[in-house]
């Protein structure tokens, strides 16, 4: 049986980050989880795992945030999928990357794995 495709996850939030792990699981898709916009470029820049996408939230304490998070990794991979998760939607069009997809605060589960499903396999999300 093939892995599920990974995908880089970014939320300093416990139990946010265990139910985002879970909804992706059950979803197909195997969630490598970092707490920090710094641990999350680590493991990126690593190339331990080949992520096919990043999932961030924007606010993420101190450090780096959500935004800049996309920016360094689409600095290195210029058309990797980025979803961002946050309750500050008009920010993104001032700071989210191009062709990425916003998923507003709060949201079901579903809507993120779904948002994630249409980026990669489909690619008819509404994008910026």
């Amino acid at each position: 049986m093939p892995e599920p495709p990974s995908v880089l996850v970014v939320e300093d939030q416990y139990l946010l980050l265990f139910d985002l792990e879970q909804a992706l699981a059950e979803g197909g898709f195997a969630a490598e989880c970092a707490f920090s916009g710094e641990e999350a470029l680590a493991l990126f820049v690593s190339g331990g795992k080949n992520y096919v996408a990043l999932v961030t939230d924007v606010n993420l304490g101190r450090g780096l945030n959500g935004w800049e998070v996309a920016r360094r990794i689409r600095e290195k991979e210029p058309s990797f999928p980025i979803i961002y998760m946050t309750a500050y939607a008009e920010d993104w069009a001032l700071q989210g990357v191009p062709n990425s997809v916003l998923v507003p605060k709060p949201y079901a589960p579903a809507q993120l794995v779904g948002a994630l499903s249409n980026l990669l396999y489909i690619g008819t999300i509404p994008t910026k």
